[in-house]
């Protein structure tokens, strides 16, 4: 796995209720993209070839206006080795979770 991307999704709805329910259907998305993701309290991360990463990123932008947010603002992370593999979820997170 070349990449690694965090994608902090802010659609710019006034109730929290919409605010989860666009975002939830941006990680629905990510689910579906049938590649390693985690979901943290304030942002998801996926591996996966860069280049595909970055079209996810790009779609989950046009999923949350498609769910009726007007406008949206997304945080990226991003953590790119071209030749070899970056550090993955479970090496970062995996000895935290029950």
């Amino acid at each position: 796995m070349e990449a690694s991307v965090a994608i902090q999704s802010l659609p710019a709805v006034q109730d929290d209720e919409e605010l989860c329910r666009i975002v939830d259907e941006v990680i629905a998305y990510i689910a579906s993209t049938g590649y390693n993701y985690f979901v943290g309290p304030f942002e998801t991360t996926i591996e996966g070839p860069y280049d595909e990463l970055m079209e996810i990123v790009r779609e989950c932008q046009h999923i949350a206006i498609r769910a009726g947010a007007p406008a949206v603002a997304a945080y990226i992370k991003v953590s790119y080795k071209p030749e070899g593999e970056v550090l993955s979820i479970e090496k970062k997170v995996g000895k935290y979770q029950g």
